[in-house]
């Protein structure tokens, strides 16, 4: 079986930031389009999955690989690899085998403190830390408001490396309906971000 390339790969991040939903269904869209996902997931994002949407995470990555692959119907698994916060045996650990790109979806404010002082106390911020000495594309959602100076500073100084800071805050001119179309506005910029091609949302002129 040939191996898969390294732009065929992305790794996605959640933490723990209100906004779950928008990296629940982000993970969803990119393996319905045959994308390789990386998935991380901390001990708070799991808190937040059970309060915001009622999904009760595994412990064990395997058994959460399972988990949302039934969850979202998919016909081929195979795609999703989840790993532990502490996995420093995970591809996206090591800079040789770096995905294309990483998004963390919800970033909460001490992963964005974290990755803009350079500390890799767990596997999110190691790989964070990873695309940036790679030059690899990393784009941070965060989920919170107000901002603090704290924050717009670390998010400031963040931009300038190159990274992309893309806060949570859906348009309302695709005159939304459900909760579903804001995470989808949502999730349509992130893709864009990341160049995954995607018709998941109506875009401004259509």
């Amino acid at each position: 079986m040939k191996e898969r390339r390294a732009q065929d790969r992305i790794c996605v991040a959640m933490t723990g930031a209100s906004g779950v939903a928008y990296g629940i269904r982000l993970v969803e869209v990119l393996l319905t389009a045959g994308v390789q996902v990386y998935l991380l997931i901390s001990d708070a994002a799991r808190v937040v999955c059970r309060e915001e949407l009622g999904l009760d995470l595994p412990e064990k990555p395997e058994a959460v690989a399972q988990f949302l692959n039934a969850h979202f119907g998919l016909e081929k698994p195979g795609l999703l690899s989840v790993y532990a916060p502490y996995d420093w045996y995970a591809p996206v650990a090591s800079g040789s085998n770096a995905p294309r790109a990483m998004v963390i979806c919800p970033c909460s404010g001490g992963t964005l403190a974290a990755i803009a002082h350079g500390l890799s106390d767990n596997l999110t911020e190691r790989a964070a830390d990873v695309m940036l000495k790679e030059g690899r594309k990393l784009v941070l959602v965060p989920r919170e408001s107000p901002v603090s100076t704290i924050h717009l500073e670390n998010m400031l100084s963040l931009a300038r490396m190159g990274v992309r800071i893309l806060p949570a805050s859906p348009g309302f001119y695709h005159r939304p309906r459900r909760i579903e179309d804001l995470v989808d506005f949502m999730v349509a910029r992130v893709l864009d971000q990341i160049d995954v091609a995607n018709q998941i949302g109506r875009r401004w002129g259509d």
